[in-house]
């Protein structure tokens, strides 16, 4: 009996990875658009504001972890996260309705045949964020960051993420001729995909960047194309550092790979924030949890949007603060596994866990 329910379940995994690319591959074939029969290739024409309004400073997207829903539902941690980023980022424009996970932006509660079962795993999930059910979304979401990652569907994917961002930044009267910067922030797979969405947005005239916060990253094409990347890492969060493992164009050996070669050209920047997990208590959102030995006595999610703002600065984008230090940087991420010691100096901020310069 327990052989046939673990057969049953790797054959239910194999089956919904291979059905992944499906829903991107139906949008580009037109299944789900009322334009050409030839799917497009390019960013799509889009309506822009002709508003004589002021623009803002920058324009950041927010993409959230595999743990969304739709575009307007995270898991609960990232609520004060986003709170305390638009607070900090006054003169900017925050936007946060982008799903991700969906190359028509199209939630898993949205215009969907199984939309009903979605709403009560959604519900389930708000009264235990542990529930095994809840988990499906992880597992549905993650494929579709890796069919991103994938050099045969993610061209398609990742087009469809980035004419949907597109027409987001429009209804919130982005202007091309401005020039403002864009800034994708994501979170867990969202930093795959927005560096996957990047390799078509660079084709926008504004300045390109991306943090990615605990992302697992590939080689994508995208990277070619970016103004400027920094992937903020814990030493303590192993799944960010898969990206390392299991794209063999960030190993050492592939040198003309895009990840090596943005690294050697210095568009990329490594930042560790010290002792954070990927999920749970020390994670990059938590607000409640102080730093141990922080001389300003923060959460590890106030360390998360002090360094988002300091990254920010130091490019240039916010007006400068007297007396910021510089951020440290490490040449690649260390990952804790268990039965190791703990990580070297190198693989932390200078002054140890509790850096005050960040």
């Amino acid at each position: 009996m327990i052989l046939y329910l673990i057969i049953g379940i790797f054959l239910l995994l194999f089956v919904t990875a291979a059905l992944a690319p499906l829903e991107s591959l139906g949008w580009w074939a037109g299944w789900s658009r009322e334009e050409s029969e030839k799917g497009p290739s390019e960013l799509s024409e889009v309506p822009v504001s002709d508003s004589n309004a002021a623009e803002p400073e920058m324009y950041v997207i927010y993409l959230s972890g595999i743990g969304a829903i739709s575009g307007d539902s995270f898991p609960e941690e990232e609520y004060p996260f986003l709170h305390g980023l638009e607070a900090r980022l006054p003169n900017a424009k925050v936007i946060t309705d982008v799903y991700p996970y969906s190359v028509t932006n199209n939630g898993l509660t949205g215009q969907r045949m199984l939309a009903g079962l979605w709403e009560r795993i959604e519900k389930l999930r708000f009264k235990n964020p542990n529930s095994l059910l809840a988990m499906f979304v992880n597992l549905r979401n993650a494929l579709q960051m890796f069919v991103s990652a994938d050099r045969r569907y993610g061209p398609i994917y990742n087009l469809g993420i980035a004419n949907e961002i597109y027409r987001v930044l429009a209804r919130q009267g982005y202007r091309p001729e401005n020039r403002r910067p864009i800034v994708l922030i994501g979170w867990s797979g969202g930093g795959q995909i927005a560096i996957g969405a990047a390799g078509y947005l660079a084709a926008l005239p504004s300045p390109l960047y991306v943090i990615s916060l605990g992302g697992m990253l590939s080689d994508d094409p995208g990277l070619e194309k970016l103004t400027h990347l920094w992937h903020l890492y814990g030493v303590a969060d192993p799944l960010q550092a898969l990206g390392g493992v299991l794209y063999a164009g960030r190993w050492p050996l592939m040198p003309n790979s895009p990840w090596n070669s943005a690294m050697a050209n210095g568009r990329i920047d490594i930042i560790c924030l010290g002792f954070y997990s990927h999920n749970g208590k020390g994670n990059y959102f938590d607000m409640e949890t102080k730093l141990p030995n922080d001389a300003r006595n923060r959460t590890h999610g106030e360390k998360t949007l002090d360094t988002i703002v300091h990254i920010l600065t130091d490019q240039g984008l916010l007006k400068s603060k007297m007396g910021t230090p510089a951020l440290v940087t490490a040449a690649s991420p260390t990952p804790v596994v268990p039965g190791l010691s703990a990580p070297t100096e190198a693989a932390v901020p200078a002054g140890g866990f509790g850096d005050p310069s960040i």
